[in-house]
């Protein structure tokens, strides 16, 4: 049973729940909620996972505030919750602080690579997969517009973006790829309103098929792309269930597996830096009974023969994290 961690007070005092044992492993949410449907989500259905087959427990602490980064790590820390795993870039400046102060806690980053010797930092070939679902949305385009709305606009999320526009225009060259970020901070993560109103606008310039990677915001999009009978593209978990019939696929990003592997490593875990891709199931895109009638044999065949090319090596598609170009979109 999960031993939930409350965020206390005007002063954001962090109180461990007691019960756990000293070596229990934690998770940190970052903003957005731990039920964001996404992000957050997936890395929650990973910890249940590991409690599911174990029977272990974990402490888990959900952020209200960028301030109490530092005070969660610390206090899990000193509370002798090993590992600590926590999702989410922002905690990069944080933890390569705090990490030394705890050299006998093992910490787990997820989206951020953090170069201490007690850390694992675990991160995402996320144009991989983005690039299969815009080969999808190509081929159910019927207006050759399609679109792109990310959450903050941070490099991580151009790179969603440009290797979606990558996997479009392999398939439709001539086509158009509207692109638009939410916001510059980090309530870009959770504002559905603002992604509803960003979709309208998308589907009033063309779009039939509009991409989400905006966290909870995404749960507007789909929404948005729902009520006007076009199609969407979830993210991070499998979102096909939220409209069954009207989300073409979702980019599953394998944070629940990132997640489960900590916890089952346990403390004392092997650190370092680890990408997870194509090649290695980090990455990838959801089919089942709510999308199964929206993809063809012959998408799927598409789709899946660029993923085994990805995989080898043979195709490769545009990382916005190591060349910040890309020519397919404009932000």
């Amino acid at each position: 049973m999960t031993t939930m961690t409350k965020l206390l007070g005007a002063a954001t005092a962090l109180a461990l729940s007691a019960g756990t044992a000293a070596a229990d492993p934690a998770l940190i949410f970052d903003l957005g909620g731990k039920f964001d449907k996404s992000f957050n989500e997936a890395a929650y259905n990973g910890a249940q996972r590991w409690v599911g087959e174990t029977g272990g427990a974990y402490r888990e602490i959900e952020m209200q505030s960028e301030a109490q980064r530092e005070q969660a790590l610390r206090r899990l820390a000193e509370s002798g919750s090993n590992p600590v795993v926590m999702t989410g870039f922002a905690f990069g400046n944080v933890l390569n602080e705090v990490a030394p102060d705890y050299p006998d806690t093992s910490f787990v980053i997820i989206d951020m690579v953090v170069d201490q010797p007690n850390v694992r930092s675990v991160v995402f070939n996320e144009h991989e997969g983005s690039y299969l679902v815009g080969m999808m949305a190509a081929m159910a385009s019927d207006s050759d517009t399609v679109g792109f709305i990310g959450g903050m606009d941070i490099p991580l999320i151009r790179k969603f973006a440009c290797g979606y526009a990558q996997g479009v225009m392999a398939v439709n060259g001539d086509a158009t790829v509207i692109a638009n970020m939410t916001g510059t901070t980090p309530a870009a993560w959770n504002d559905p309103v603002k992604g509803a109103e960003l979709t309208q606008a998308q589907i009033s310039q063309g779009a039939d098929v509009v991409y989400a990677a905006a966290g909870g915001t995404g749960v507007g999009v789909l929404q948005a792309a729902a009520d006007a009978n076009i199609l969407s593209i979830g993210v991070d978990s499998n979102q096909n269930y939220l409209h069954s019939g009207q989300v073409l696929t979702s980019m599953m990003k394998r944070v629940d597996n990132a997640v489960y592997n900590a916890f089952t490593d346990g403390p004392g875990l092997e650190t370092g830096f680890r990408v997870m891709g194509l090649a290695n199931g980090g990455v990838g895109y959801a089919l089942d009974e709510h999308n199964a009638e929206l993809v063809s044999d012959e998408m799927k065949a598409a789709v899946d023969a660029a993923a085994a090319s990805i995989a080898s090596g043979e195709l490769m598609v545009h990382d916005y994290m190591s060349d910040e170009s890309c020519p397919a979109i404009s932000f």
